[in-house]
């Protein structure tokens, strides 16, 4: 049963193709419900981040075309739209890239800690939809512990490694003094949080947090000493902020080019900073063609995150000799569970056989036939139902010559170390 990892990415493909296929947590639920009843998908599981959109597949022999050919159709593309995008591993590749993304080694900023956080996320969803069976079930519990001990083990995970802090950095560069500036920040978020961190450690002084449910965004930053707003109330503070930061769930833009303007004549040709880390993306393309608005999507933040990657090269060769060894480790596991499956067929079989015939011997019993006469049916029944298959098969080896079958029957039965 070949295992498939399908999907596009940060490295694959733009912004914009990125957002039109990602799928939020509501939706995930029944999209997984759906690839899940795909002719020939047995296991299946969706991971959608702001970098990417994978399907994790387990699928039958002949069927291995089918993720490729589910995604296409929920997104109502015209079949092979996303082939230039879509990258597609296989076995043993599709368990080294499921522990790969694990452990942050694809990631846009190498080694952050928020993807692995992420596809447990994934994990759960699929397990409380019931569309994973023991395989990938393990194969996601083997990623979970390479993930600890890479961080363990490697350096992988030193220092500052999230898209928040490289927002905030970019920011520092654009703004003399952060420190006076006011920070607008939209949603509430694991990304907007670490934002809100980072930017209280380089001690910006007003900070507005807003949030479709204001009482979230208050718990965000009354510790910090930050103003919460609803966001059906962000309009009316736009003009305030020299920097808006913004990491939302939502499927539609949050600011579009009309509001913005308005800010802008508020602030009098004061610039603008928005930085754009949402997909789908928060703030509306057109937004870029304003003046004094200066737009940055998660994608443009790639040139300064490479730097940080290039200083850790020592640290992913390190992890990827990990994952190389429990990759072995998973495959071998998945080998002796696929070889013990015709030996768990052929128990299940007998022991439905056996409950069968005690029914009926129990049921002589109770008609007041002799004990011996229902004993000796049941043992002569039940030998000649064990036998009769293999039996057969055996009849078929000798009459064809089959001395494959029949030296491994003998291995198997032990027939010539028994006493005749």
């Amino acid at each position: 049963m070949p295992l498939i990892a399908l999907g596009l990415n940060h490295l694959t493909a733009p912004v914009d193709l990125r957002e039109q296929v990602a799928i939020d947590a509501d939706g995930t639920p029944p999209a997984l419900a759906d690839l899940a009843e795909q002719p020939g998908v047995e296991e299946a599981m969706i991971l959608s981040t702001c970098n990417r959109t994978e399907l994790y597949c387990s699928v039958s022999d002949g069927a291995e075309h089918a993720p490729a050919a589910w995604l296409h159709s929920r997104n109502r593309m015209t079949p092979g739209r996303l082939d230039e995008f879509l990258y597609r591993h296989t076995d043993d590749d599709a368990v080294r890239h499921v522990f790969r993304v694990a452990t942050g080694l694809e990631s846009m900023v190498l080694g952050e800690p928020q993807i692995l956080g992420q596809v447990k996320d994934a994990w759960r969803a699929a397990r409380s939809a019931r569309t994973l069976h023991a395989p990938m079930d393990r194969l996601l519990q083997n990623a979970f512990a390479v993930a600890k001990r890479v961080r363990t083990e490697t350096r992988i995970g030193t220092g500052p490694v999230s898209v928040a802090f490289t927002a905030v950095r970019l920011v520092e560069q654009a703004f003399a003094d952060l420190r006076e500036s006011c920070v607008l920040l939209i949603g509430a978020g694991d990304t907007i949080e670490l934002a809100v961190r980072h930017l209280m450690d380089r001690g910006v002084k007003r900070l507005i947090v807003a949030n479709r449910t204001i009482e979230t965004a208050q718990a965000l930053v009354n510790p910090v000493g930050g103003y919460a707003i609803a966001l059906a109330d962000m309009p009316r503070h736009l003009g305030e902020a020299d920097i808006v930061i913004s990491a939302t769930a939502s499927r539609e833009p949050i600011l579009d080019a009309p509001m913005l303007q308005d800010a802008l004549q508020q602030r009098r040709r004061r610039p603008m900073l928005l930085i754009d880390l949402a997909v789908p993306r928060d703030i509306a393309p057109a937004v870029a063609e304003l003046p004094d608005v200066f737009l940055y999507t998660i994608d443009d933040l790639q040139q300064a995150i490479e730097g940080g990657r290039r200083s850790r090269e020592a640290s992913v060769r390190e992890a990827e000799a990990i994952i190389d060894l429990q990759v072995e480790r998973y495959l071998a596991w998945r080998r002796a569970a696929e070889l013990n499956q015709p030996l768990r067929a052929y128990r299940a079989s007998a022991e439905a056989q056996r409950d069968a015939l005690l029914a009926r011997a129990r049921e002589m019993l109770a008609n007041g036939r002799d004990p011996g006469e229902a004993l000796e049916f049941l043992a002569n029944t039940l030998t000649g139902k064990l036998l009769h298959t293999p039996s057969v098969r055996l009849h078929e080896a000798a009459e064809h010559g089959d001395r494959a079958l029949l030296d491994a029957a003998n291995r198997l039965f032990d027939a010539r170390g028994q006493d005749t």
